[in-house]
């Protein structure tokens, strides 16, 4: 079934709500909300990012008005990463030890200028919970940044209001917000956010006062949106783009096939680290012969590298098909190792894969080695 908005303020879009999530307040079940998306869920520019940011803040909130209920929130945001990352990191980060309850996803900040791709990854992160955690609600935030304060519907937030708008998902637009209060003087955008993206304490606060404002119309106040049972809600429609990362995954390193040039390792204390709060296990060479396969079944393949210093170029091939080079190394290589994506072409229909990796003796003028460090393989 096909939603349409049910009306809200312009930072609000209630839609078909949190059915669920209200009828939960009878009963003493424990309850888990998770937090997917970036930097800003993470809770970077809070003072204490387990306390004062706005997926904390939310929580807390959270736990207040389930009282007797456990309240279990995850927090699934990890700095630089899109809606695609999100849509294959949701089986591990978010749905790995069971069902959640409440999923609160955000990355209109990251998102890139790619519509198409933005499409996809909020729509695999929709069905994919659908399907496979039928029960979770959801809501999708949109943060402020420079990016997002051009108007009250930017780009990327008009592109995951389609998502939310197709599929009946509420939204809370906390930029809306900031960019009404910076155009009557109510807020500075420059001590809010000093770097542009990451709000300090008092702009957590206002993000998770923005949230907690919606909660409390959705689960609190005498107001009931007119919703069906939990098929009608939880029928997946045709998709607005067929090639959507529903299956999208991340699969062990270890499950792929490497020659014996390969070394296996984690990152040492003194190799620095960004964008990353979970095991660095990996696979590693630096030898420009190095080769490895894996085999998937899917509409596509590919990798999370960790990306670094001394990175460099590699080239694969999908299914006997030419070898392709890709050079993944940039300016926030400089500074620490960080999880890239690499995602191969996404074809028409599923099928069997068989992927082939070299690694090669080139690399970026800036890459200080050919390095080659394999953190997950990915499919969908």
């Amino acid at each position: 079934m096909v939603h349409k908005n049910s009306g809200g303020s312009s930072s609000i879009s209630p839609r078909r709500g949190l059915p669920g999530m209200r009828s939960k307040l009878a009963g003493t079940a424990p309850i888990t909300v998770a937090f997917l998306g970036g930097s800003i869920t993470e809770g970077a520019g809070a003072s204490d990012a387990g306390a004062t940011s706005w997926r904390a803040l939310t929580g807390q909130y959270l736990q207040s008005v389930y009282t007797g209920h456990p309240v279990r929130c995850i927090n699934a945001g990890v700095g630089g990463t899109t809606s695609t990352f999100g849509a294959h990191r949701l089986q591990e980060h978010v749905l790995r030890e069971g069902p959640a309850d409440l999923l609160f996803v955000e990355f209109s900040v990251n998102d890139g200028e790619d519509r198409e791709e933005s499409v996809r990854g909020m729509e695999g992160i929709v069905r994919q919970c659908r399907r496979l955690s039928p029960e979770t609600e959801l809501c999708f935030v949109y943060t402020a940044a420079d990016k997002n304060l051009t108007g009250y519907k930017p780009f990327n937030i008009a592109v995951h209001e389609e998502v939310a708008e197709y599929y009946g998902i509420p939204s809370v637009d906390c930029a809306a917000r900031v960019y009404t209060m910076i155009h009557t003087g109510e807020l500075d955008w420059k001590k809010f956010a000093p770097d542009g993206y990451h709000p300090l304490d008092a702009g957590h606060a206002l993000y998770a006062g923005l949230v907690r404002g919606y909660l409390e119309q959705a689960l609190v106040q005498d107001r009931v949106l007119p919703v069906g049972g939990l098929e009608e809600r939880t029928t997946l429609p045709v998709p607005l783009d067929s090639r959507n990362y529903e299956y999208g995954r991340m699969l062990d390193y270890s499950t792929a096939h490497y020659s014996a040039a390969f070394h296996m390792g984690e990152l040492q204390p003194d190799e620095p680290l960004m964008n990353w709060r979970f095991s660095t296990a990996h696979a590693w060479t630096d030898d420009p012969q190095a080769a490895f396969t894996f085999t998937v079944s899917g509409q596509c393949a590919g990798l999370v590298l960790l990306c670094g210093p001394d990175t460099g170029i590699f080239e694969y091939s999908l299914n006997g098909g030419p070898f392709t080079e890709v050079n993944l190394f940039d300016d926030w290589c400089l500074q620490a190792y960080r999880p890239v994506l690499a995602l191969f072409p996404l074809r028409e229909k599923r099928g069997g894969l068989l992927i082939k990796v070299r690694n090669t003796e080139r690399k970026d003028s800036r890459s200080t080695g050919t390095g080659l460090r394999v953190l997950k393989l990915l499919c969908n």
